[in-house]
């Protein structure tokens, strides 16, 4: 009886008015979360870099300076406070966008960090644009193919550049491309300060290709995987009994419900290149974050390390975020509720 009354007309539309979990409600938890990940951050990177080893007065002063003009310097820029007022004060500015003054060229950090960060977003997003789709159609291929010659010697080439890292991908390619056997590319992506990257394309090729190179046996792999496991699903083969041609079937059937991972996992590839791109512009000298932040290691430049590493830190917040939104909307059971 309860079976036939969950039938009725009158309580299906009452059902489908409840709200999803693609809510506003819930998109604002997200971002709640969101923030509160990024602050626990900042208490770290603040915390962290407070404990290296260099007094920035005397960084700023140089070495032959006197303990009295240093612990002047110390007092006006306020380290001698408690550590809890430092970081309040940093963060303020922060949020007004004001990072403070780098110890290394005496400029504002905002200066330095905003070309640096357009910069590694053309980069990561070429990155983005070539990786994900050849790692979709890659994957999408083999698994059409599996267990034959192509998806096996493909496997069998991903795990072996899975295993090698990014600066050794960077250098193999330079010597192939750039010095010994095909001198066709520049060895380092000198961009002149201020110019779009998008105007050196020969410059970006080798950066990109790294990182391309990088993070497709990753992806390729879920998909080829998803895509399998999908391709055996009932629902599947049941178009195919229908007599619906493949392509329809792969298109119609197949590649929309292998997205849904492959959504997510982009993220993640995403955050990765966000920690990756440090190791390739340093390779080939771009001018990115990933250069700022290892000149500024090599400095001791505090107020440069903080900035970078937050807004590295918010950019993986950001790419998961998107993800989790992105695959709640791709997902009718978690945009319902699993209310049916």
């Amino acid at each position: 009886m309860s079976a036939i009354t969950a039938q009725e007309p009158g309580l299906a539309p009452a059902r489908r008015a409840r709200p999803g979990g693609l809510g506003l409600r819930w998109i604002a938890w997200r971002l709640v979360l969101g923030v509160l990940v990024v602050l626990a951050a900042s208490v770290i990177i603040f915390l962290a870099t407070t404990a290296l080893p260099t007094n920035p007065a005397q960084a700023i002063l140089g070495k032959q300076a006197t303990p009295d003009a240093v612990a002047r310097l110390t007092a006006s820029l306020g380290l001698d406070r408690p550590i809890a007022d430092q970081y309040l004060s940093w963060l303020g500015g922060v949020l007004q966008g004001d990072f403070g003054t780098s110890l290394a060229s005496r400029r504002p950090v905002a200066e330095q960090l905003g070309p640096a960060l357009e910069n590694s977003l053309v980069l990561l997003l070429l990155t983005a644009l070539i990786a994900i789709p050849a790692s979709v159609l890659l994957g999408a291929v083999t698994a059409l193919r599996r267990d034959g010659f192509f998806d096996r010697a493909t496997l069998l080439v991903s795990l072996g550049l899975t295993a090698v890292p990014e600066f050794v991908i960077g250098m193999l390619l330079v010597i192939l491309f750039a010095t010994l056997v095909f001198p066709v590319l520049p060895a380092v992506a000198l961009i002149p300060a201020g110019a779009n990257p998008l105007g050196y394309p020969r410059e970006l090729a080798l950066p990109v290709l790294t990182l391309v190179l990088a993070v497709v046996p990753y992806l390729y792999r879920l998909v080829r995987n998803t895509m399998i496991d999908v391709l055996d699903s009932e629902y599947v083969t049941m178009a195919r009994l229908k007599g619906m041609p493949a392509r329809i079937v792969l298109l119609r059937h197949a590649l929309p419900n292998a997205m849904i991972p492959v959504t997510q996992a982009s993220a993640v590839i995403l955050s990765y290149l966000l920690g990756g791109i440090v190791v390739v512009e340093y390779v080939f000298r771009y001018p990115g974050l990933g250069t700022l932040l290892t000149e500024a290691i090599g400095n001791r430049d505090i107020p440069v390390i903080q900035a970078t590493a937050l807004v590295l830190a918010t950019g993986v917040v950001l790419f998961n975020l998107a993800a989790d939104v992105l695959t709640v909307a791709l997902t009718p059971k978690l945009r319902t509720g699993g209310r049916r």
